[in-house]
This record gives C-alpha cells, sequence and structure tokens, in this order.
C-alpha cells in the first residue's frame, strides 16, 4: 500500500513557485532542493517536487503541457474548518497565486475555493463537515 503522495511539478521560475508553495503550507527539504528543484512536504504523507523545466525534461519524453491553458490536474487539499480555507487562499494569493480561477462552492456541509500558482496549476482549498458524514 503507497505511503506517500509526491508531486512533480515543472515551473518557469523556481523561486516564485517555492514561495508560493511555502505560503500554502509547505515545508522546504533542503536535502532534496537544489538550483534545478525545491523539495516542500505539504504534510507528512504529501510531497510536493518543483523541477525547472530543464530538469523536468529529464524525466519524460513527452512535451511540457501549459496549465494556464489546458486543465491538467486539479489537486484538493483539506483542511480543519471553513475560516481555514480562506486563510489558506489569502497566504497563497499574497504569494502569487490567483484567488478563484474556479467559483467557490459553498455546499453548507462542504466549503472549497481554489487557487491558482504561478504556473497555472490549480488546487482546492477544502473543508467538509465531519458529522455530515455520519
Amino acid at each position: 500500500m503507497p505511503r506517500m503522495i509526491l508531486l512533480n511539478l515543472p515551473v518557469r521560475d523556481l523561486a516564485a513557485s517555492t514561495a508560493f508553495y511555502v505560503a500554502l503550507g509547505g515545508t522546504v527539504n533542503p536535502q532534496f532542493s537544489g538550483e534545478n528543484s525545491t523539495s516542500l512536504m505539504v504534510t507528512d504523507a504529501i510531497g510536493v517536487m518543483l523541477l525547472t523545466h530543464e530538469h523536468y525534461r529529464q524525466f519524460t519524453k513527452r512535451p511540457i503541457g501549459d496549465p494556464r491553458r489546458d486543465s491538467q490536474v486539479l489537486i484538493a487539499l483539506t483542511v480543519d474548518d471553513r475560516d481555514a480555507v480562506d486563510a489558506t487562499l489569502t497566504r497563497a494569493v499574497a504569494a502569487g497565486g490567483r484567488a478563484d480561477p474556479n467559483p467557490a462552492q459553498d455546499l453548507g456541509f462542504m466549503y472549497n475555493r481554489h487557487v491558482e500558482d504561478p504556473d497555472g496549476y490549480v488546487w482546492e482549498i477544502v473543508w467538509m463537515n465531519p458529522s455530515a458524514s455520519t
């Protein structure tokens, strides 16, 4: 059974993307970071590896898509409460993200908003009421 999720994302500006992901809640892991990549842990089980386009090309023969133009993935992160959704989004926007590229959803038992990183990858910040599932 897998124990972690490690996302590898090609980025245009490593410093700007690193600042965004730190604001999103990531902690830089210097052991796996360097001039062409930054390793961040979002939780104990979720890691994000940011790679310059040149470095990313070493791992795939496929062309690097443009997430600003084409939807490639929607990544969702859960937070503890509704206020944390807005607070996380505010921090991410202050670090270069774009708020609400998709409409916010407030279903009462679930509240989510989206933030786009400097390269166009969309992250959904979600709170779900745990008592709604019982």
